[in-house]
């Protein structure tokens, strides 16, 4: 137990130091892309698949968010998953976001749950499988063939975390929806 505490020790940075405050830039940028990003597309959560996004709300969010980037910043290798899984996630909410504000929320979710209704359920899950299991791919390759405790072991983990964040949330829609449906 020693040994792992002196370990992460090592890894750690001073709190208000130089790296810490790059660090702490970094993930305050990502954290904030994923906030922007979401209130881009749906500014009332009507479209958020994050149920604990949606019981935040935007000012506990905003709050939650700041918080979690002053703890993580003495940790680099954390902060490095975390920047990397949010801002893969804002990417993923920007490609949608500008259709989801120019049709409105509602609109934009009945004509998703319509394509839904029209598509069999082994379609809809094996592509959002099929999307978060290429991420899996890159992420697992990139844990494996990079150094333990490295920045790149540090990525290779945030694009895995996010094939699991794509794989769940977006699957979590279907079985709600898919039951309304039938």
């Amino acid at each position: 137990m020693q040994q792992v505490l002196e370990s992460l020790a090592q890894e750690l940075v001073p709190f208000g130091s130089p790296v810490y405050f790059a660090v702490l830039a970094a993930a305050v940028f990502a954290r904030g892309m994923d906030l922007i990003s979401t209130w881009t597309g749906t500014p009332t959560f009507l479209l958020e698949a994050n149920p604990i996004a949606r019981l935040l709300g935007w000012k506990l969010g905003i709050f939650f968010n700041l918080v979690m980037c002053v703890f993580i910043s003495i940790w680099p290798l954390m902060a490095v998953v975390v920047i990397t899984t949010s801002l893969l996630v804002a990417a993923r909410n920007f490609k949608s976001a500008w259709i989801m504000r120019t049709m409105g929320e509602n609109h934009y979710l009945t004509f998703i749950l319509n394509q839904m209704s029209c598509a069999s359920r082994s379609l809809i899950l094996f592509c959002i499988f099929g999307e978060a299991g290429m991420f899996l791919c890159v992420g697992l390759a990139l844990v494996l063939l990079s150094p333990p405790g490295s920045i790149t072991m540090g990525i290779g983990t945030g694009v895995f975390v996010y094939g699991l964040v794509v794989g769940f949330f977006a699957s979590l829609p279907l079985l709600k929806t898919r039951s309304k449906l039938s």
